[in-house]
């Protein structure tokens, strides 16, 4: 008997398709089951707030791989 998980996990990577600048927000929507366009805007939002989003934006994109 085989007994598969009914959540099955995808790895972190950046799709070749329905990406806007690199691909990191649509990457992360996929991982977690949400909509691109909710990531998208929710990074936007956090631009408003002080911090590194930049530069993890940036890190992320230099570590998540092409699909």
């Amino acid at each position: 008997m085989i007994v598969t998980s009914p959540v099955k996990s995808r790895a972190l990577t950046r799709p070749r398709h329905n990406r806007w600048i690199a691909g990191v927000c649509a990457g992360l929507a996929r991982r977690y089951g949400m909509s691109a366009g909710t990531v998208r805007l929710l990074f936007l939002v956090s631009c408003l707030l002080p911090g590194p989003q930049f530069i993890a934006y940036l890190v992320l994109w230099a570590l998540m791989p092409n699909e």
